[in-house]
């Protein structure tokens, strides 16, 4: 790894204290009851700035890509990190996948992505915590079913995918500077996520580093933080 990517530990605590007070104020404005996990984005760092956090007390961890994921989880498995898996996934990286046996998948993007990974997970006699993404913004770049789908897909999911445990949704803010675009579009993923409370829905995975306030006051409960941490 390249030694001038490490952060001082003092930065990195300063860092994770700033957004760990901002997700805190925006968190407390909805209701103190209102719980919001932290999910650390670790593409933009090392496993030093990693190790390093997890002594300052941080523990999910998200990766994009399925080799970083793997790589990343073989070299700090001597660290009771838990992983998340947030990238789009690619057929041929499930079974992969299913070794590494992540946390969370906060990307099952179709019906189609469902149906394979429940099968290579039967054959393996294993389960998997995963989200559905959903596009609400509705942009030809964003992976995720649409608003309009979501609910069917949800339930679609559940019947015949029983190795696939859904736990809620993820979505990814409107690429936008348009603040009013961009709540527009946390709103209406958390309009779903709440209609699917009653088939056990508990996560709402919304905000990354520019939008996280602005997602949680949506009523996210799970961010995914990197650049403003690894800075």
């Amino acid at each position: 790894m390249a030694t001038e990517n490490i952060i001082d530990k003092e930065q990195l605590r300063k860092n994770l204290d700033e957004v760990i007070w901002k997700i805190e104020d925006a968190r407390l404005a909805i209701s103190e009851h209102h719980i919001v996990k932290l999910v650390t984005v670790g593409k933009y760092t090392n496993i030093e700035n990693i190790s390093t956090l997890y002594e300052l007390g941080q523990r999910a961890f998200g990766e994009n890509q399925v080799q970083q994921l793997e790589k990343r989880s073989d070299l700090l498995e001597h660290i009771p990190l838990e992983w998340h898996f947030i990238g789009s996934l690619q057929k041929n990286k499930i079974n992969k996948l299913i070794d590494i046996r992540p946390s969370l998948v906060h990307s099952i993007d179709s019906i189609e992505l469902a149906l394979a990974l429940n099968e290579k997970l039967e054959k393996k006699n294993t389960k998997l915590n995963a989200l559905l993404q959903i596009n609400s913004a509705n942009e030809e770049s964003k992976s995720g079913v649409s608003t309009q789908e979501a609910q069917d897909i949800y339930q679609e999911i559940i019947e015949r995918c029983p190795n696939l445990q859904l736990k809620g949704v993820m979505s990814i803010g409107a690429h936008s500077n348009n603040q009013r675009v961009i709540k527009e579009s946390f709103e209406a993923t958390h309009k779903i996520y709440e209609s699917l409370q009653k088939d056990g829905a508990s996560i709402c995975s919304m905000g990354m580093s520019g939008d996280y306030e602005l997602a949680i006051a949506c009523g996210s409960n799970l961010v995914r933080i990197g650049s403003v941490i690894f800075k």
